[in-house]
């Protein structure tokens, strides 16, 4: 059984930076494209960014775009969300997820594991 667990998420202040980070199990962890969602109050589950299974390859939304960075280290089963230059709009749980291939998905529909989410809140 795959399980996924964030950490990381807090209050932080508008241009303040945070990192997220999500510790995974159950599978050989660089095999997978993993991925980065978010969801913010009364709104749908938006793509954040995803990363290859070796990390060679990065997507982000253009919404976060140039201010947050993906990365993972398989040799610790975790994958990382450095978010720099928050907004308030940024405020949203953040959930990461594995997808069944090598490259993840924009669509969350497409990953079949989830972590719990953490919290993030930014204030203006």
């Amino acid at each position: 059984q795959v399980q996924l667990v964030e950490s990381g998420g807090g209050l932080v202040q508008a241009g303040g930076s945070l990192r997220l980070s999500c510790a995974a199990s159950g599978r050989t962890f660089g095999n997978y494209g993993m991925g980065w969602f978010r969801q913010g109050p009364g709104k749908e589950r938006e793509f954040v960014g995803r990363i290859s299974g070796s990390g060679e390859s990065t997507i982000y939304a253009s919404s976060v775009k140039g201010r947050f960075a993906i990365s993972r280290d398989n040799a610790k089963n975790t994958m990382y969300l450095q978010m720099n230059s928050l907004k308030p709009e940024d405020t949203a749980m953040y959930y990461c997820a594995s997808a069944p291939g090598y490259f993840g998905s924009s669509s969350w529909k497409q990953y079949d594991y989830w972590g719990q989410g953490t919290q993030v809140t930014v204030s203006s």
